[in-house]
């Protein structure tokens, strides 16, 4: 029988996979079969316990540090967690560089950091924002809309930096 937190683990385990826009057998293509798509296809479904170190390795293959694949420890029964800040890479660089320069530098020192290349998303933490607002010299909500705004952050990512219920 399959508990919650494998359940949960697995959700966080494919979407992390379907945020860098690869179906199962992507993975196991990009990988050069070191991941197997049924593997990690019973991963995501928590039909299969995933060792800490292949966590670990995961995690590298993705390019997200290994907390990014852990569920929130939210207990059960509590409302969602908000959506996570998800940079539209492609929106980014329809943007005036006078107004997304910064931006841009933040992204490209993330990339190389986590080695994330994909071009069409980046997640970034709410510290993150936190920083961009500095650099903008501006309050993390007021960027916030502006990035909306510009088309590059989900309006969804409102509830993330606390603007909505």
């Amino acid at each position: 029988m399959t508990s919650a937190y494998a359940k949960a683990l697995g959700a966080r385990l494919r979407s992390i996979r379907t945020q860098q826009g690869l179906s199962l057998q992507g993975v196991e293509q990009k990988s050069k079969g070191r991941w197997k798509a049924v593997v990690v296809g019973s991963y995501e479904r928590g039909d299969r316990a995933v060792t800490v170190q292949r966590l670990a390795e995961l995690a590298d293959f993705y390019g997200v540090p290994v907390q990014a694949l852990l569920p929130d420890a939210a207990p059960s029964g509590q409302a969602a967690p908000p959506p996570r800040l998800v940079l539209d890479l492609e929106a980014l660089q329809k943007v005036p560089h006078e107004k997304a320069g910064p931006l841009l530098r933040y992204v490209a020192t993330i990339q190389s950091q986590r080695g994330d290349y994909n071009g069409k998303v980046l997640s970034i933490r709410a510290d993150d924002l936190r920083t961009l607002a500095v650099i903008y010299d501006m309050a993390p909500g007021p960027l916030a809309e502006e990035l909306i705004s510009w088309g590059v952050l989900d309006p969804d990512a409102r509830r993330a930096v606390g603007l909505e219920p």
